[in-house]
């Protein structure tokens, strides 16, 4: 039986064997993450530079964004330099890094989108106790926690599954490094406690989700006593994208971290993996400001500044 540490490095799931089909892979994430910097660095210096997006929801909004931008800068720029240079490799240290940031990429993100659907039923619900509830120290206290939870939830996930003597070579069938695909490398008991680790984890994640579903009923039902068919309207536009996003990260990080291995296989591992690790991160900007009309007029009054600079 060998230590983890025993091995220089693992190799990943490869794409495609033929050349042609791995520079298309290659083409496609490379796609895909340009629209995720382009569409985060935009949020993020919209919310960042306009005064009038000073609010509790865009606050969260910008933490969002930074932590889409870390998420998939994880996975991503990896997974294609494998395919532009035909390689499966990725060494000890680097596989560690990677799951202990993708972790806490899901990690932080479901609870920021647990803040941020408290911050909508308090706006809706609760509208007199808003600026009391939802005060500038509550809201760097909230995000503060979701951060550091995250973290330290990911340095256990991480120390528990690199502890665990592997027997089973060093082949990860993923094209990221990820807990159950590494557990599967095992053959010793110890493997049980990063598994139990795990079913914790993603059941408060799933309490996350009960939590948000639940807020949103209250909501709706606020919602549908409006009046005004323009304001029912506004706050849907607001709150079913934001649980659009929510259901698409749980329910695929559920199904891929708990489901048995009858129903795993290289094809559906691989679309569950980049459903919750690289979809996300890059449609979170496109849902968040395509019907939002504060942040449209925030960025066009930031590219109107750029265009007075340069003339």
């Amino acid at each position: 039986m060998l230590n983890s540490s025993s091995f220089n490095e693992f190799l990943l799931l490869a794409f495609a064997a033929t050349r042609e089909l791995q520079l298309l892979h290659f083409s496609l994430f490379l796609g895909i993450y340009l629209a995720a910097l382009l569409g985060n660095g935009l949020i993020i210096t919209a919310v960042a530079c306009d005064h009038h997006l000073h609010t509790p929801m865009y606050f969260f909004l910008l933490n969002l964004s930074i932590l889409d931008l870390g998420s998939i800068s994880t996975t991503v720029p990896k997974a294609m330099a494998n395919s532009l240079w035909d390689t499966r490799a990725i060494s000890y240290s680097g596989c560690a890094a990677q799951l202990f940031l993708v972790i806490f990429s899901l990690g932080a993100e479901c609870s920021l989108l647990t803040v941020m659907a408290y911050d909508r039923y308090v706006a809706i619900c609760r509208p007199l106790h808003y600026g009391t509830l939802m005060d500038s120290r509550a809201c760097v206290k909230m995000a503060a926690a979701a951060w550091g939870s995250s973290f330290v939830n990911a340095l256990l996930h991480t120390g528990n599954t690199f502890s665990i003597p592997l027997c089973q070579g060093n082949v990860v069938k993923q094209f990221l490094c990820e807990i159950p695909q590494i557990l599967r490398l095992s053959c010793s008991e110890s493997y049980l406690r990063e598994a139990g680790l795990l079913v914790v984890s993603l059941c408060l994640g799933f309490g996350c989700f009960v939590f948000i579903v639940v807020s949103y009923v209250q909501i709706f039902t606020v919602v549908l006593r409006i009046p005004s068919e323009q304001g029912r309207h506004k706050a849907f536009s607001m709150c079913l994208p934001h649980l659009a996003v929510v259901s698409l990260l749980i329910s695929t990080g559920m199904f891929a971290y708990l489901k048995p291995p009858s129903f795993s296989s290289p094809a559906v591992d691989l679309v569950v993996a980049v459903l919750y690790s690289v979809v996300p991160p890059a449609v979170n900007p496109l849902i968040y400001s395509m019907r939002n009309k504060e942040l449209k007029e925030a960025l066009k009054r930031l590219i109107q500044w750029v265009q007075d600079q340069q003339q």
